[in-house]
């Protein structure tokens, strides 16, 4: 038997919209990873980008568990000695761009590399609950009936 490869002219791309309200970070971040990377088809191939198109709305109500909201820290560094910085997940979330944590977490749940950065061109995060893709007619997925787990009460 041979091993399946999908060619450019095999792949179909989806456009899903996820609703983030009240759905745990962590478990958002790994569903919208498995979705651009396409590994929940059954002609999936590691090479090629094959992923849906994900939208992501509601990003400033996810949630998080224990007490990750106010410990979590997010780091950078400004190039200049001791130019050390960092933000709490909280102050991210209450800040001017909410949708960065999510950003962050399903980029640092893809591997390092070339795809991983077209993979990530095919997800849109929105803070609010509208989006301007209505025309692409996207399907909803509906990740808190997935697993009681996924959500969680504030």
């Amino acid at each position: 038997m041979k091993t399946y490869s999908a060619r450019p002219a095999d792949i179909n791309k989806k456009w899903v919209v996820i609703d983030a309200e009240g759905i745990v970070l962590g478990r958002l971040a790994s569903l919208v990873a498995m979705r651009l990377r396409g590994k929940h088809k059954a002609t999936f191939t590691p090479h090629m980008d094959m992923g849906d198109n994900v939208i992501v709305i509601n990003a400033e109500k996810v949630q998080m568990t224990g007490r990750k909201r106010a410990d979590k820290k997010y780091f950078w560094h400004t190039g200049f000695p001791g130019g050390i910085k960092h933000r709490t997940a909280a102050q991210i979330l209450e800040g001017r761009h909410p949708e960065r944590v999510i950003l962050k977490a399903v980029e640092r749940m893809l591997p390092g590399g070339p795809l991983s950065r077209k993979q990530m061109s095919n997800l849109r995060v929105y803070a609010g609950a509208v989006h301007p893709h209505e025309g692409q007619s996207p399907e909803v997925v509906d990740l808190a009936s997935m697993n009681p787990k996924n959500t969680r009460s504030a």
